[in-house]
């Protein structure tokens, strides 16, 4: 015999066991009675964790509004266009700067981009602009803010 023919049905033998070693334990698999149970406990655990987990997002979410409305109710911000102008460029770029750390400073980031909100003279315009450029859940938070105000 030449090879490549010992090789090939080396390989169709490797296969063959293979494949009955799948389709043996995947009957072992269906027919064990608990199998299903602990499937239906799994799906369970996951749709518990999954709800446990948002209804914690939203709270925070809800403190960090809550936050962001008390932080700029304490704020003082400039009068004179000049100064207004100047302290929303800093805004701003102090609100780009955390989204482009990353999702884990997007909270940190709504506030700055509020406060620039605030000294904005015409806030819908902003808002547009928002829309299009800062990362959709810092936005909606802000929207979130804005409907709360």
């Amino acid at each position: 015999m030449k090879t490549q023919t010992v090789a090939l049905w080396t390989a169709g033998a490797v296969a063959a066991l293979g494949l009955g070693y799948i389709v043996y334990f995947d009957y072992q698999r269906r027919s064990d009675p608990n199998f299903r149970k602990k499937l239906k406990q799994a799906r369970k655990k996951a749709a518990k964790n999954a709800k446990q987990k948002q209804e914690v997002g939203q709270a925070e979410k809800i403190k960090l509004i809550e936050s962001v409305i008390l932080e700029t109710a304490k704020e003082t911000f400039p009068t004179s266009p000049e100064e207004r102008e100047k302290y929303f460029m800093a805004q701003v770029s102090a609100g780009e700067t955390l989204t482009g750390k990353g999702e884990e400073y997007y909270n940190e980031a709504v506030l700055p981009f509020y406060k620039a909100l605030k000294v904005y003279p015409a806030p819908m315009e902003l808002m547009m602009i928002y829309q299009k450029t800062i990362p959709d859940p810092v936005f909606q938070i802000i929207l979130n803010i804005l409907s709360i105000e």
